[in-house]
């Protein structure tokens, strides 16, 4: 039997933006600079913050992730959403249709997004090497064990396979703070 081990990486709260909003934001033909490299090939932790202001509270300085998308999102753990004052839905990154709205406030202005805020469903990125060494297929739903004091198992978690991804399982503040662990530990699928 395969061991199947992966590598943890806890998510904090973050936001990815249009390359519309960046300018809106930040000036018109401004662009993203990197802060440094993230676990996914490609992506990066951006110099830049933008606030997040919600009908009850406001975080000064969400980091933005890089490189931009077509459409801006940003991704909270349910304690975030509490002190925004939001109720955004749990969705995989990028469904963001009907999702919650909140006003981001960066330094060369301010805008309302109608949508976009989501708590991101707990996730595995599989290299298609490592999903089929794994026996693991796209959007396969998993149960994976975290050990230690705190050990739990997380049910209902995504697969996504792509020659893009590197392995790597991301959950957020909330998920990572209920079963003890930080960014580098490891977790085992179970089935």
């Amino acid at each position: 039997m395969i061991h199947k081990e992966v590598p943890i990486g806890v998510s904090a709260r973050h936001i990815h933006l249009s390359d519309e909003h960046v300018e809106l934001l930040f000036g018109k033909g401004y662009t993203l600079t990197e802060m440094k490299p993230l676990s996914q090939p490609g992506q990066y932790a951006a110099n830049e913050t933008v606030a997040v202001v919600g009908p009850k509270g406001t975080f000064a300085k969400v980091r933005i992730l890089g490189p931009t998308r077509k459409r801006t999102q940003l991704e909270v753990s349910r304690t975030d959403a509490f002190a925004l004052g939001v109720n955004p839905p749990v969705r995989e990154s990028g469904d963001i249709a009907g999702s919650a709205g909140i006003t981001l406030q960066g330094p060369a202005g301010e805008i309302k997004i109608e949508e976009g805020v989501i708590v991101a469903a707990r996730h595995i990125h599989f290299h298609t090497s490592d999903a089929e060494r794994f026996g693991i297929g796209d959007k396969q739903s998993l149960r994976v064990r975290f050990s230690g004091e705190r050990g739990v198992v997380f049910e209902n978690v995504i697969a996504r396979v792509s020659e893009q991804y590197a392995l790597d399982m991301h959950i957020d503040t909330d998920e990572a703070n209920a079963a003890g662990v930080k960014n580098g530990d490891t977790a085992e699928i179970v089935d």
